[in-house]
């Protein structure tokens, strides 16, 4: 049978190639779900993917007159809501084309094409000038990045002294009852759930999610994250866990100054 990411077999060597090869990983592993991501992901999550958006853009301090980049912005759900919060301009930038394609659809679709533009791209290279940005939101981007700091140290950049920055990312909780369980729900319970709703290539991701998650928490656990932000040059850095820590939702203020990039 054909796979979704060919030569993979089971979840641990899909999170080896998406640490080794993440260039090519994420388009692969997700270039077939954008006609169907919102609606999934909001019922495989309990509706709480939606929920944890929103606390991603209540961070986002922006106005009419401002430009905010939303990278790794999928299908566009977190570039919509910040456009439709703060009236601000948007630039959404994800490296799947097929996700770009299905956000322009959806930008559309909700008549916001004057305020929200999509771009494919890398958040590791972005093609704007330091300073550009008034704020900037990304949401699940650093465990698909080879480097994480380095990211970060990326996306501060092209973002204006005193600009706010905030993220969305999955969480292991730490309670050991609702880590427990969370260990059912995303190893055996996830993977069969996507696979009747969404097909081959859900059951896909459902089964890389739980390991990515967990690899990507043992590697560059929370107080790690928050020094990384803080080393490239992003200061008040607070971090809300999110249903009892499934998702966490990060964010920040550019220094002022010359900061990390001169």
């Amino acid at each position: 049978m054909e796979r979704l990411v060919p030569g993979l077999r089971w979840p641990e060597e899909m999170v080896a190639r998406s640490r080794s090869q993440p260039r090519r990983f994420a388009p692969e592993l997700f270039g077939r779900l954008p006609s169907r991501y919102d609606l999934l992901s909001l019922v495989l999550s309990f509706g709480q993917d939606r929920r944890w958006r929103g606390a991603a853009v209540d961070r986002v301090e922006a106005g009419p007159e401002s430009l905010v980049l939303d990278v790794a912005t999928g299908p566009a759900g977190v570039a919509l809501a910040v456009a439709g919060t703060t009236g601000a301009r948007v630039v959404g930038v994800d490296v799947t084309e097929g996700m770009v394609r299905q956000g322009r659809f959806n930008v559309a679709r909700r008549g916001g094409s004057d305020r929200v533009q999509l771009l494919v791209g890398r958040g590791e290279q972005l093609p704007f000038a330091d300073g550009t940005f008034d704020a900037l939101t990304f949401s699940y981007l650093l465990r698909y990045v080879a480097d994480p700091e380095a990211t970060l140290a990326e996306l501060a950049r092209v973002v204006r002294a005193g600009g706010t920055i905030s993220s969305l990312e999955f969480l292991r909780p730490a309670c050991p009852l609702w880590w427990a369980l969370w260990w059912v729900y995303t190893r055996a319970v996830l993977p069969v759930a996507g696979g009747i709703l969404g097909g081959r290539a859900w059951y896909e991701v459902g089964r890389f999610l739980g390991p990515s998650i967990t690899e990507h928490d043992r590697r560059y656990p929370l107080g790690w994250m928050q020094e990384a932000w803080r080393r490239a040059g992003i200061t008040e850095v607070g971090a809300r866990p999110m249903s009892l820590g499934g998702g966490l939702v990060m964010w920040g203020r550019k220094a002022p100054g010359p900061g990390p990039h001169g």
